[in-house]
């Protein structure tokens, strides 16, 4: 059974950084892709960001490039997101997914960024 945890989100100010992890289990972490995805008040998923397990390739939203940066931990089978320089419109429900649409994702930790 696949099972996604989330943790570390939290209330910021602008500026100010998180750091995400994502607990998962039930799959062969190993050379699969896996992705953050998030959800801000009223709209719909957006991918922010993947990572390829297996060789570490990287891809990023435009909207996080130079703020954001993806990385696991196999061993733990543990995704993490080390969120810098954090915007006001990076508010979101955060969730760690096993597709860039999200369609098989956990259950979300928030980030809230505001003065």
């Amino acid at each position: 059974q696949v099972q996604l945890v989330e943790s570390g989100g939290g209330s910021v100010q602008p500026g100010g950084s998180l750091r995400l992890s994502c607990a998962a289990s039930g799959f062969t972490f190993s050379p699969y892709w896996m992705y953050w995805v998030r959800q801000a008040p009223g709209k719909g998923l957006e991918w922010v960001s993947g990572i390829h397990i297996g060789s570490g390739t990287t891809t990023y939203a435009d909207s996080v490039k130079g703020r954001f940066t993806i990385s696991t931990n196999n061993a733990k089978n543990t995704l993490y997101l080390q969120m810098n320089t954090l915007r006001p419109e990076d508010t979101a429900l955060y969730y760690c997914a096993r597709d860039p649409r999200g369609s098989i994702r956990g259950q979300g930790t928030q980030v809230t960024v505001s003065s």
